[in-house]
């Protein structure tokens, strides 16, 4: 268990509480709503205990915008099923271009991006609002309509901000991988949902290095039956070509006015993915109307953000963060984006590109701080960031050495918004709140609208003890369905199983006494590597592959106070040898069909993998093992093909503390 701090690093000031955005709602809600909270706790109380009244005062606080009025809010609290705002027609572009209409704002701008290619770019709310609309006019002519998929292998530019307003103008369905992605990678994904549009990278640069992935977009081109157009975009090289595709600049010479389609609330919005531990990834799809609501609460309440801000939260394109980043924008905030390597050629490029963009608002992986905390890194130092009064980190627990050493290094103006939510719901079911002190090691909140709460195994509620992260009542942004899931019975067996009715996320929480809360890591065998969570199963298929491995089993050891670190087991076939040759092999395949991310830290050999009498690999008793817990705890050798296979295991966790790893991997 964490230990609990008694001292605030950070508490607001009189004057920094009456400005934030969450002091004007609570100010509002006593006004119009006559609902008075002492302190936001007893808000908290309140908006779970009346959810439908609660995300009606979002809706009415921030104005949405509508064609046709919603009927009821809520139709029941039933998960998974709830159906929200029903009636309503909106569009969540619609939403964004509330801001900044006048001619004498016309040049402020909207995004500003950087990449290890180009130097800073601005686009003004006046160029964006042209540009997507060009290309939403250039999508409708060739034949894109409201529900069909537009996919994205592009990397964290403004082109790809303004792809996706492009097509949620439309009500096109967006879906997004990262280009640093392998062919087999982006198959398993966009392949399940039958992409009308694809729109590609030529190629990007990484830590100086640079990476041509026409092959991989022609492969995708091959694979992809569904496309009807595919359009590409010249930025490694400003005159790169593919036979059978169009160039973006085509897309953008049209000078035509911004439509907006109106959607019901719950009209499919994107495709996200998160990967299960068996299968092909998770293809979730998340509504219009959700996530316009969860952005406006998360962004304007919880992260303080509004017009006058400038937001980036470093990301790529594959990480839900890209998503969240976007969406930035429904405040009115100018959003920055950066496309390369945060390490290259310093840990230093980001904090200075924080000065450039003039930040008030800077997330990014708590590996990152942990990184730059680590080398020794004084952002202080290094640029002017006095405009910076926001931080956010998320990805994995921040361990509390780091909460101070943010502070040390960017003084008390900062709120350190450290937040912890999923893919699967767009949302932070805990994390920041500007009227509350902060606390070393833990997140301020549980989420406004989120009944989240610490369980036990039988379902009973947790205050200062660590138990399964489980919401008790529905959010608009919780997945609609998964693509091709008719039935819905994957969509009930990833979140409903454990605790039927109620969403068990795969989190260990911790909820302090004061109201606070801790993540502790994954509770099942989902893997979290710089805040993407993948499945094992995409591994197994690369590893299982080659001619050397009969068998495989892969764990992550994230779990707060400790350095994570992704074992990969393999057993070999006879004759082959684990050595570096076969090492370097693995960790190129797995680079090349999945992603550096996907790289293990350790390859060991072992003579079995642990099995279950029906044969499924053992992970998270491995895992368990392997975080410290004794084998009758984790394991019962009735329920085991081999139960013999467990002492390697053993063996591994007594020593692990002992002596370094044998081999790491060069990721």
């Amino acid at each position: 268990m964490n230990d609990i701090q008694h001292q605030p690093l950070w508490t607001p000031s009189p004057e920094r509480i009456a400005q934030s955005r969450m002091h004007d709602y609570m100010q509002w809600l006593g006004r119009e709503k006559q609902v008075r909270a002492d302190d936001y706790n007893a808000l908290w109380q309140w908006s779970v205990d009346h959810i439908d009244d609660f995300w009606a005062s979002i809706w009415q606080c921030f104005d949405v915008q509508s064609s046709a009025p919603y009927t009821r809010v809520l139709d029941n609290e039933r998960m998974p099923g709830a159906k929200w705002f029903e009636g309503a027609r909106l569009n969540i572009a619609e939403q964004v271009f509330r801001f900044h209409r006048s001619e004498e704002e016309s040049g402020k701008a909207a995004i500003v991006g950087k990449s290890e290619v180009r130097s800073t770019v601005e686009l003004s709310w006046r160029e964006m609002r042209r540009q997507i609309a060009s290309v939403a006019h250039a999508l409708r002519g060739m034949g894109v309509q409201p529900g069909d998929r537009v996919v994205s292998y592009l990397p964290n530019l403004p082109e790809t901000v303004v792809a996706f307003y492009a097509c949620a103008s439309i009500g096109a369905v967006w879906s997004s991988c990262s280009p640093d992605m392998g062919t087999p990678s982006v198959l398993d994904r966009f392949g399940q949902i039958a992409p009308k549009v694809l729109i590609a990278v030529d190629g990007y640069r990484y830590g100086g290095k640079d990476f041509d992935r026409r092959d991989v977009v022609t492969g995708l081109m091959q694979s992809l039956t569904s496309l009807e157009h595919v359009v590409l975009l010249p930025y490694l090289q400003t005159d790169a070509t593919l036979p059978g595709t169009r160039s973006w600049n085509e897309l953008l010479q049209h000078d035509v006015e911004l439509a907006f389609e109106q959607l019901p609330f719950d009209h499919p919005l994107w495709v996200v993915y998160s990967s299960g531990t068996t299968g092909m990834p998770k293809p979730i799809v998340h509504g219009q109307g959700g996530v316009l609501l969860e952005s406006l609460k998360g962004h304007g309440l919880h992260s303080d953000l509004g017009e006058n801000d400038r937001y980036m939260w470093f990301s790529t394109t594959g990480w839900v963060m890209w998503n969240s980043q976007v969406t930035g924008l429904l405040v009115g905030s100018t959003i920055a984006v950066y496309d390369g390597n945060p390490g290259y050629p310093n840990l230093g490029v980001l904090w200075k590109f924080a000065e450039e963009a003039h930040l008030t608002a800077f997330g990014a992986g708590s590996a990152y701080f942990a990184n730059c905390m680590k080398a020794g890194i004084e952002p202080g130092k290094l640029a002017d960031l006095s405009a910076l009064r926001m931080v956010g980190a998320t990805g994995s627990p921040l361990p509390a050495e780091a909460f101070a050493w943010i502070y040390e290094q960017l003084g008390s103006n900062i709120l350190l918004a450290t937040i912890s939510g999923g893919t699967d719901v767009i949302a932070a079911f805990v994390g920041a709140c500007p009227i509350l002190p902060i606390y070393a090691g833990e997140m301020q909140c549980r989420c406004l609208g989120i009944a989240v709460h610490a369980m036990d195994e039988q379902g009973k509620p947790l205050t200062d003890a660590v138990g399964e992260l489980v919401v008790t009542k529905p959010m608009p942004s919780m997945p609609l369905y998964f693509w091709n899931d008719a039935q819905g019975r994957r969509y009930r067996e990833s979140y409903f199983e454990m605790y039927p009715g109620w969403w068990r996320h795969g989190d260990w929480l911790q909820i302090t006494p004061r109201g606070g809360a801790v993540i502790y890591g994954r509770s099942d065998t989902t893997i979290n590597r710089h805040g993407i969570r993948m499945g094992t199963s995409e591994i197994y298929r690369v590893v299982e592959a080659m001619p050397e491995i009969m068998d495989s089993l892969v764990v992550d050891l994230e779990y707060l106070g400790r350095e994570s670190w992704m074992p990969l087991f393999v057993v070999l076939r006879p004759g082959a040898v684990l050595d570096d040759a076969l090492v370097k092999r693995i960790f190129d395949n797995i680079r090349g069909a999945l992603s550096a991310r996907h790289v293990p830290n350790d390859v060991f050999a072992v003579a079995e993998i642990p099995r279950t009498l029906s044969g499924k690999k053992m992970e998270l008793p491995v895992k368990k093992l392997l975080l410290g817990m004794a084998v009758a705890e984790v394991a019962s050798p009735d329920a085991m093909s081999n139960p013999g296979s467990l002492g390697f295991f053993v063996e591994l966790a007594k020593s692990r503390h002992a002596q370094q790893p044998a081999r790491q991997a060069n990721a």
